[in-house]
C-alpha cells in the first residue's frame, strides 16, 4: 500500500458512476474518489459525458485520509501545470490595470449605449418632423 501516497499518478478503472463524481480501482485493494470537479479543466455537468464504467484513466493521487483516496484525473494531464501556470499569470495583475481596464471598458460601454439611444431618438425625431 506503500505506492498510493499524494503526488502518485496511477492507472485505474473506473468501477462506479455517481452524481458527484466517479470511482476508481486503482490496485492493491483500493478504491478512490474522482470528485466531478477533478475530472476535466472544463464544468463537468454529467459524469457520464466524460467516463464510462470500466474505462482506464490516468489518475494522480491529491489526498489520502482516513483510509480514504482523493483522485483528480485533470491533474494526472502533464500539461495540466503549464495551462494553470498560464492562467495564474492572467489572475496576477495588478489591482491598478484590473481597475484601468474595467474603466476602459465600461466607458466603452456607455458609449455605446449613448450612442444606440442617440440613433433611436433621431430616428423618432426625424419621423415626427415629417408628418407635422
Amino acid at each position: 500500500m506503500s505506492s498510493i501516497e499524494v503526488g502518485s499518478v496511477l492507472e485505474g478503472r473506473v468501477t462506479g458512476i455517481t452524481r458527484f463524481g466517479a470511482f476508481i480501482d486503482i490496485g492493491e485493494g483500493r478504491t478512490g474518489l474522482v470528485h466531478i470537479s477533478e475530472i476535466a479543466d472544463a464544468f463537468v455537468h454529467d459524469v457520464n459525458d466524460y467516463l464510462k464504467q470500466n474505462d482506464i484513466v490516468r489518475v494522480k493521487v491529491i489526498a489520502v485520509e482516513s483510509g480514504r483516496v482523493g483522485l483528480s484525473i485533470k491533474q494526472a494531464d502533464p500539461n495540466y501545470q503549464a495551462q494553470r501556470a498560464r492562467r495564474d499569470r492572467a489572475y496576477q495583475q495588478s489591482f491598478e490595470d484590473k481597475l484601468t481596464k474595467f474603466l476602459k471598458d465600461s466607458d466603452e460601454r456607455h458609449q455605446d449605449l449613448k450612442r444606440n439611444q442617440d440613433s433611436k431618438r433621431g430616428g423618432r425625431g426625424t419621423r415626427l418632423s415629417r408628418m407635422v
